[in-house]
């Protein structure tokens, strides 16, 4: 499986901004797929992530009511929609899956995730 994340860039803060996950391989869809982020000096962290059979999601409270996290099975992508950006988002983020799917008190562990992509970076400006 091949993750690659794209659609960052640098917005001011209150804006929108739409990440986008594809994926090639083996199809994710059918599995948990999750958003996490890096911002400098900073360890990563959980931001949100869908399960598949329910399509259920989970937010990292920073996030939660701002970010909403979609998939489109039949094109193997998953989305990160992000509003009212704020300069404290600015990280890189990754999208991150696994060949199952996650329970949901796992679906913020990162070890839990086996495939990620290399990331992309979001910068919010002030």
């Amino acid at each position: 499986v091949q993750l690659q994340a794209s659609g960052g860039g640098l917005v001011q803060a209150g804006d929108s901004l739409r990440l986008s996950c594809a994926a090639s391989g083996r199809a994710p869809s059918s599995y948990t797929t999750g958003w996490f982020r890096q911002a400098p000096g900073r360890e990563r962290e959980f931001v949100g992530a869908i399960r598949a059979i329910s399509t259920s999601t989970q937010y990292a409270g920073s996030v939660k009511g701002r970010f909403f996290i979609s998939r489109d099975n039949a094109r193997n992508m998953v989305y990160l929609q992000m509003n009212t950006l704020n300069p404290e988002d600015t990280a890189i983020y990754y999208c991150a899956t696994t060949l199952r799917n996650l329970v949901y008190s796992a679906m913020s562990s990162e070890d839990q995730y086996s495939y990620w992509g290399p990331g992309t970076l979001v910068t919010v400006s002030s």
